[in-house]
């Protein structure tokens, strides 16, 4: 556990080579986190994964223990780039092409920009529950009716603290069954975040113009991508991870691939933690045969959906 200190904030983040001096050669991925929820969630993920990746998490401004006392934070896609970037460089991750990038909910549009601002580092990225959506009248009048959900939400949070409320916000996240622990953090981090921070986030990530500058930015991403959406996600509708995947295959220069879980929710690394890892490994030596120009023992298809 260390933290980078910066004008923005001091973050907080973890490392595995820390403890393991052995993983700095092995390839790293970075984990980015969706909106109001620290970086503890990916635990469970990372302990699968260990072994053969270098693994990094860190807490978001106004996210768990990065602290934003005394600082004026960008609460933009850009500054949370800025904020994961000056993490990427820090720890010579942008050095050679050996970085993975998950991206997670409104973290994917982050994810995004780093691979942009990283391109010569990254082996590859998963964008994982934020998908792409068409603009029509219908869409526009949803993002308005999310923005003032978020209002309410926020000003009223701690209320999901107590049943039946706390139940309904979890189910609402996950569809299939998580532990309390994970449960326990998932409520603590919402209703403890920084709320200036929490509310802006919420909002950028609905702001049709950062939408828009999101669509184009996922299609130029220069490595290979694997879109994983859980189909019965109710934060999220899962068609817009659909809609991605369609537009990167027909227009984008490098392999995308979709995964779908029928019947896991926003959560898939907590739903189902062994399937989502199984499907990651086999991105990442999918990149990895990418760029050394040779063929995987087993092809992988396009569109997977796991039951």
């Amino acid at each position: 556990m260390s933290y980078l200190t910066s004008s923005r904030c001091k973050l907080f983040y973890e490392d595995t080579a820390e403890q393991n001096p052995s993983l700095k050669d092995k390839p790293a991925i970075l984990f980015v986190n969706g909106w109001a929820i620290s970086s503890r969630y990916w635990r469970p993920t990372i302990d699968l994964l260990r072994q053969d990746f270098r693994c990094v998490t860190y807490d978001q401004s106004g996210t768990g223990k990065t602290s934003i006392d005394g600082c004026q934070p960008d609460l933009t896609i850009g500054g949370f780039a800025d904020e994961a970037g000056a993490l990427i460089e820090h720890l010579g991750l942008d050095k050679s092409r050996n970085l993975h990038i998950v991206g997670h909910s409104m973290g994917g549009m982050v994810a995004t920009e780093l691979c942009l601002r990283y391109r010569d580092a990254l082996l590859s990225a998963t964008i994982l529950a934020c998908g792409i959506f068409e603009e029509t009248p219908f869409t526009s009048l949803g993002l308005m009716f999310l923005g003032g959900l978020i209002d309410v939400s926020m000003n009223f949070r701690n209320m999901f603290r107590v049943e039946p409320l706390r139940t309904l916000f979890i189910k609402r996240a996950a569809t299939g069954h998580i532990s309390k622990e994970y449960s326990d953090i998932i409520i603590e981090d919402f209703t403890t975040s920084d709320k200036a921070a929490t509310n802006a986030v919420g909002h950028f990530s609905i702001d049709p113009e950062a939408l828009r500058t999101y669509t184009r930015s996922v299609i130029e991403i220069a490595s290979p991508v694997l879109c994983c959406v859980g189909m019965a996600d109710h934060t999220i509708p899962p068609e817009g991870t659909i809609t991605l995947f369609e537009k990167r295959k027909a227009s984008a220069t490098s392999p995308t691939r979709l995964v779908q879980f029928m019947h896991l929710g926003h959560l898939p690394m907590l739903e189902d933690t062994p399937c989502f890892v199984e499907q990651l490994k086999k991105h990442f030596d999918f990149a990895e045969h990418f760029y050394k120009k040779t063929q995987p023992a087993t092809p992988l298809a396009d569109r997977v959906q796991i039951q």
